[in-house]
């Protein structure tokens, strides 16, 4: 798996929306986010910069490759 980018929280939940991800709610911190379809749930810290674990976990749960994800990145 290729290192994930850096990035920030809100950056997380743009490249997400990309693939049909929707921000429905916040609570505190946290930006969750939920896709017609998909029964998983993404909790996005509101972070300056997500840490890789973070990042790579959220991946893992949205159904991508960490190389669609970054290849969402670029759009």
């Amino acid at each position: 798996m290729p290192a994930p980018p850096r990035l920030s929280g809100r950056a997380v939940v743009k490249v997400f929306g990309h693939d049909g991800w929707e921000l429905v709610r916040q609570k505190g911190s946290h930006m969750i986010l939920v896709k017609d379809g998909s029964v998983a749930t993404l909790s996005v810290p509101d972070h300056r910069e997500i840490a890789p674990g973070t990042l790579r976990s959220l991946i893992r749960a949205s159904g991508l490759t960490a190389e669609q994800f970054i290849a969402l990145t670029k759009k």
